[in-house]
C-alpha cells in the first residue's frame, strides 16, 4: 500500500458491519468508499503535474506543507489532511473485545491515570471537547514525544503534525460520521464510538511516538 503519489484507498481492518450496533453498516460504508476515496482522489488530482512530490510520504506533505508550490498547497493540505485523520479514524476502532479493554493499553492508561484521574475522567473530559467542536472537525488525544498528553480540538481536516504533536486517539466530529444513525445527536455517538474504541491500537501509537 503506498503512503506516496499515488495514494490508495487502504482497506477497513474489520467488515462494514463490524461496529454495529454502535457505528452502522451504511455510514461505514459512506464513509470509508465514498468520503475517504474523494480526499484520495483529490488529493492524487492535485499531485498529478507535480513529479518532484510524487515521493513525498502523506506526513511530509503535511509537516513540510509550507514547501508545497503555492497552486497547490491549499488543496494538498486540506486533502492530505482529510486522508491522514480518516485513516486514523478507522484504524482507532475495533470489535475484538482483547483490543478494547484498558488491559491491552497499560502504558497509556497508565499516563491517563495520571494525568486525568481515571480513565472514566478522561473520557468525561474527552466528550466535553468533542461536543465543543464547532461545525466540522476532530478531537485528538494527543502527545509529544515526553508523553504529555493533550486533549485538542483541530477544526476541518487539521492535522496534529503542524503542532509537532501526534494523535493517539482520533474521533471524527463531523456529521457525515454519525448523521445517518445518530441524528444531530453528537454526544450519542460518542458514547457509541467509546464502545469501539481500539485501545491496543492507542498504546501502539503513544509507545511508537515516545520511541521515535
Amino acid at each position: 500500500m503506498n503512503n506516496h503519489y499515488p495514494f490508495e484507498l487502504k482497506p477497513l481492518p474489520y467488515a462494514y458491519d463490524a461496529l454495529e450496533p454502535f457505528i452502522d453498516t451504511k455510514t461505514m460504508q459512506l464513509h470509508h468508499d465514498r468520503h475517504l476515496l474523494t480526499y484520495i482522489n483529490n488529493l492524487n488530482a492535485a499531485l498529478k503535474d507535480y513529479p518532484e512530490l510524487w515521493g513525498w510520504s502523506l506526513e511530509q506533505l503535511l509537516y513540510y506543507n509550507d514547501l508545497v508550490p503555492e497552486k497547490i498547497r491549499t488543496a494538498v493540505k486540506n486533502n492530505a489532511g482529510g486522508v491522514y485523520n480518516h485513516n486514523a479514524y478507522f484504524a482507532g476502532m475495533t470489535n475484538d473485545a482483547t483490543q478494547k479493554n484498558q488491559a491491552a493499553a497499560p502504558n497509556l492508561m497508565r499516563q491517563i491515570n495520571t494525568q486525568f484521574g481515571s480513565f472514566d475522567n478522561f473520557k468525561i473530559q474527552f466528550k466535553t471537547q468533542v461536543l465543543a467542536v464547532f461545525g466540522s472537525g476532530y478531537t485528538n488525544l494527543a502527545t509529544d514525544q515526553s508523553g504529555q498528553l493533550n486533549i485538542i480540538n483541530t477544526p476541518n481536516q487539521d492535522t496534529m503534525l503542524s503542532q509537532n504533536l501526534a494523535p493517539i486517539i482520533l474521533i471524527d466530529a463531523w456529521e457525515h460520521a454519525y448523521y445517518l444513525k445518530h441524528y444531530n445527536l453528537r454526544a450519542d455517538y460518542i458514547d457509541d464510538w467509546f464502545n469501539v474504541l481500539n485501545l491496543s491500537q492507542a498504546e501502539k501509537n503513544y509507545i511508537g511516538v515516545k520511541q521515535s
